[in-house]
């Protein structure tokens, strides 16, 4: 009887189990109902509840900035201006254009009800048909055009107003790199017989160049080193042992011409030296082996790994997007966040360049007080090492690159989650406009993991919170005749107010020719191939408000001593050895260059000091470092002289002025000896105690470099992170709010009992991701008219003026 009675409960049993499974606990669709389970709802982006506050960072769109072209152009304005399409480098045309921010009073007085702020945008004027050719900013409003409208010059933002015409930005009408045919015609029987290949400057060239800068020190020349390699995928990695060096001084392009040329470490003082040389027999020639060309690609290599042709586990939002969007006016709000997004070419949306990731964001709210005003990337530096004419004279500064114009699509699936909201940007240059539908993306995420949790006892002493995060991110992908580096910017807010900023790095290395007796300098990849040793420092500007915009810098440091007790008994002697805090508000700029302590045993923040917490202490925000909180090794080099001086510390605090926004330009990568733009100079002994200042904070990697970099750098290694986080800002730990959390108590039977605030996971059925489309850029010409043909060579130049006329490269448009 007992046999029978234990079958009849496995019976029911299994009778239980097929209708739990039967009612979707582990759902079959194959077998299932079509009716039984919905289909989840497509991931919308959600508007706000109730309409927004316009957005006072917003670019420019492109009727905007047809229309500022065309008065600039008109001749009643009398800058005798070529229309861009028709413009050569020793031409007056518009570089670009694009808005100003407003003066954070007049932005701070609109959202507190006073009137809209007036809007200004900032052109770029290349003087290139001056006698003296130069490089102006000019300030153009009240926008739009109307009888009102002016321009004059907008110079209050730098320490040197014009900009010599020499340490220009590239645009599509500079001639350099369409001027091999002229630089290399006398290379072609010599190149084909060393190396395999020649260049023209042509489409079907076999062989390509990289370049080095900066290309001038203070503006008087414009000379550069660049270095031969072969064509096809990641060239980078494939470079020769040749290397020309340019004048490309002046308008005149007939004038630019080789000065020197090194092959094989052997250094020539003209080409007709160097051919010579070759035809007598006296050079030393380098064997160069043969290479395999997929070695550099990104198809894909290595034996099958166990399960790998399954899909992988995907998130999905079975009720739904959590956070909301206004996607005109780019305005975000999640879990008590809320905050504005701008995005243009400048890294900073701070009008200190014409090219430049080009996201912003502004005035960030948490649970209803505003915390930072203003946080955006500033400059990124990559400064190389090697014993070679490129590699040793080679400092990046990539805002001269156009970080923000460098911003490309992203891959839904890869670069962001299926089902994330992403928003366009555009980008306005002297030949056109250009959208990326795909610039920006916003997703919540689950981290796996519990923001924070205990196991105890006590009644309400055991449970835990679900930490899920917001994330905005966005990709510039920058350098062309350099290197090829993604960069994704992260920032990621979390359900304590903490906020992270996070730069990654991938993209091929910017190679050199390997020697044995360079591997001081870098590590072998290949036979002839090395990746050499540099370092990245990328500066963000946080113009933190808490409360209001008195703030203070704190600065907290622990030490050890040995502190004598009264009470302590004789078995362990008179006194214990232990840490003791000491702190301070630096009052001064001063003394606000800042490195973090050693062994990180102190912290910096920002507090205000007239507002205290519940328990009297001022409210603040910490900056923490996160991974990799480095900042530039080499101070002191000619070629980073005064051109990057923000990356000598970790961080630094100034007082904030409208004259100094920003602590970089484009223009500085060619002006190391004098820049438009000295960090040096913000310091002026000012205080900033209780004053509105702003944290200037470095991340970056110290690359040394190793075969995993090929094809490329991985970006789980490859990145930087710092974490502003509250500080006595609140009473308590606010992220206790959240309803996606758990409290369990025990009964009376001493079984556990949860309690998850009766937040249920709704059941749907998600749809399989869409097929992966790719290729959505749309560019405008200089009418403002949609250019339909994804082959224009316009529309490759100005988004990459590197890439005109190259084999490689390229973006298709629709």
């Amino acid at each position: 009887m007992a046999y029978l009675a234990g079958l009849a409960g496995l019976a029911a049993v299994l009778l239980a189990a097929r209708a739990f499974f039967s009612n979707g606990a582990l759902y079959d669709p194959a077998r299932a109902p079509e009716t039984s389970i919905p289909d989840c709802q497509p991931p919308t982006a959600i508007a706000p509840e109730k309409p927004v506050q316009a957005n006072v960072w917003l670019g420019l769109t492109v009727e905007e900035v047809v229309d500022i072209r065309e008065w600039l152009l008109d001749p009643a304005q009398g800058f005798n201006l070529t229309r861009g399409e028709k413009a050569k480098i020793n031409d007056n045309f518009v570089e670009v254009i694009e808005a100003i921010p407003p003066p954070k009073a007049d932005a701070l007085a609109f959202y507190k009800g006073g009137p809209k702020p007036a809007r200004f945008a900032r052109a770029v004027l290349s003087f290139g048909g001056h006698a003296e050719p130069t490089v102006q900013n000019m300030r153009v409003g009240p926008l739009p055009i109307s009888k009102s409208t002016k321009a004059v010059p907008h110079t209050e933002i730098y320490h040197r107003p014009v900009v010599p015409h020499n340490s220009r930005t590239m645009t599509v009408q500079d001639s350099l790199f369409n001027m091999f045919g002229q630089l290399t015609k006398d290379l072609e029987r010599v190149s084909q017989s060393l190396f395999g290949g020649v260049m023209r400057g042509l489409p079907n060239d076999t062989l390509t160049v990289a370049g080095s800068g900066p290309w001038s020190f203070d503006g008087s020349f414009r000379r550069l080193w660049i270095q031969w390699k072969r064509t096809g995928p990641g060239s980078w990695l494939n470079p020769l042992p040749f290397f020309q060096y340019i004048d490309a001084s002046g308008t005149d392009p007939s004038l630019w011409k080789t000065t020197k040329l090194v092959y094989n470490r052997q250094v020539f003082s003209s080409t007709a030296d160097f051919v010579q040389a070759f035809d007598n027999g006296t050079l030393e020639i380098e064997h160069i082996p043969d290479i395999d060309p997929a070695w550099t690609t990104r198809v894909r290599k290595g034996d099958p790994r166990d399960l790998d042709d399954k899909a992988g586990p995907r998130a999905v939002s079975f009720a739904g997007h959590r956070f909301r969007v206004d996607t005109d006016q780019r305005y975000v709000s999640w879990m008590g966040w809320d905050f504005y997004l701008g995005f243009d070419r400048d890294m900073a949306c701070a009008d200190l360049s014409n090219l430049s990731s080009g996201l912003s964001l502004w005035n960030i709210n948490f649970l209803n007080e505003r915390v930072i005003y203003e946080l955006a990337p500033q400059e990124a530096m990559a400064q190389y090492s090697g014993d070679d004419p490129r590699q040793a004279t080679t400092a990046w500064l990539d805002r001269y690159f156009g970080m923000g114009a460098c911003v490309h699509e992203m891959l839904p699936g890869y670069d962001c989650p299926h089902g994330a909201v992403f928003l366009p940007a555009t980008v306005h240059s002297s030949s056109g406009s250009m959208t990326n539908p795909r610039a920006i993306c916003i997703f919540e995420q689950d981290t796996g993991r519990a923001l924070s949790r205990h196991r105890g006892y006590a009644k309400g002493e055991t449970g835990a919170i679900k930490d899920y995060v917001l994330v905005v991110r966005s990709v510039s992908t920058v350098g062309k005749y350099v290197s090829r580096r993604p960069l994704p910017f992260d920032y990621t807010f979390m359900l304590d107010g903490s906020l992270e900023v996070r730069v990654s790095a991938s993209g091929y290395l910017q190679g050199g020719y390997w020697y044995p007796e360079h591997d001081q300098h870098g590590t072998r990849l290949y036979m002839r191939s090395m990746g050499t040793l540099h370092d990245h420092v990328i500066n963000f500007k946080v113009d933190f408000d808490l409360v209001n915009e008195r703030n203070s810098l704190l600065e907290k440091k622990t030490q050890v001593r040995d502190v004598p007790h009264e009470w302590l008994d004789d078995d362990w002697g008179p006194s214990t050895r232990q840490q003791f805090i000491s702190q301070r508000i630096i009052k001064n700029e001063s003394e606000a260059r800042l490195r973090y302590p050693q062994n990180f045993q102190g912290a910096y923040a920002i507090v205000n000091t007239d507002e205290k917490n519940a328990w009297g202490v001022p409210r603040g925000y910490q900056i923490i470092p996160g991974m990799s909180p480095i900042h530039n090794t080499v101070v002191g080099s000619k070629r980073l002289l005064k051109n990057a001086n923000w990356a000598k510390d970790n961080m630094a605090v100034t007082r904030r002025h409208e004259t100094e926004p920003s602590s970089s330009s484009a223009w500085n990568q060619h002006l190391p000896g004098a820049p438009p733009v000295d960090f040096d100079l913000f310091f002026d002994g000012e205080s900033i105690e209780q004053e509105d200042i702003v944290a200037w904070v470095n991340v970056g990697t110290h690359h040394l470099t190793q075969a995993e970099d090929v094809p490329n750098t991985r970006m789980n290694t490859a990145s930087s992170s710092f974490v502003l986080s509250p500080l006595n800002f609140h009473d308590s730990d606010v992220s206790l709010a959240s309803a996606n959390a758990v409290l369990l108590n025990q009964d009376a039977h001493g079984r556990w009992v949860a309690d998850e605030n009766g937040v249920k996971e709704p059941r749907c059925v998600p749809k399989p991701p869409a097929a992966l489309d790719y290729g959505h850029d749309v560019a405008y010409d200089l009418n403002g008219k949609e250019i339909r043909d994804p082959a224009s060579p316009w529309l490759r130049a100005e988004v990459f003026p590197y890439a005109n006329h190259m084999p490689e490269g390229g973006v298709r448009m629709a």
